[in-house]
């Protein structure tokens, strides 16, 4: 009998204590947002007459979105991807890894997923870094003032 009622017990509180566990929660890029990026660095290249490829992806460096405009090399693929990818797994802009090498940092060709290009950008939200993209076909300012102009459409700066 007393078996019975520690299990009703059990099963009484265990609901109480579930519910009282504060689960992180975190903001994630949707289908939205990407759209709204990709729109804006789709805009802003047009504008500048350059034809580049357009690169999104997740904190983790996954890929979630990439167009090669038409007239873009195709290296450029590439090269979207691997600016994107450090710029999620560095938390900085994909300049920095530039600048590092130009002042003869040799050993940061070392890191994983270091790319020392300009063009990719994080994506911050309240401190945390959800994403990043990263722009690539013109030279390297202009794609990284594509990709700042895309985050500033989805920030509303």
């Amino acid at each position: 009998m007393s078996t019975i009622v520690i299990s009703l017990l059990a099963l009484v509180t265990l609901p109480a204590f579930a519910g009282s566990i504060d689960l992180p929660s975190r903001k994630m890029l949707n289908l939205a947002a990407i759209k709204t990026m990709a729109a804006a660095a789709e805009a802003e290249a047009g504008r500048r007459n350059v034809h580049v490829t357009i690169c999104v992806v997740d904190e983790s460096g996954n890929l979630l979105f990439l167009e090669r405009g038409d007239g873009a090399a195709l290296n450029t693929i590439q090269f979207a991807q691997k600016k994107a990818r450090h710029s999620a797994f560095y938390k900085s802009p994909s300049r920095n890894g530039a600048d590092a090498l130009k002042k003869g940092n040799l050993e940061v060709l070392a890191f994983p997923e270091f790319f020392p290009n300009q063009g990719g950008l994080p994506i911050q939200v309240d401190g945390e870094t959800i994403g990043a993209i990263a722009v690539s076909g013109a030279a390297s300012e202009i794609d990284e003032a594509i990709g700042q102009f895309a985050l500033d459409a989805l920030l509303k700066k």
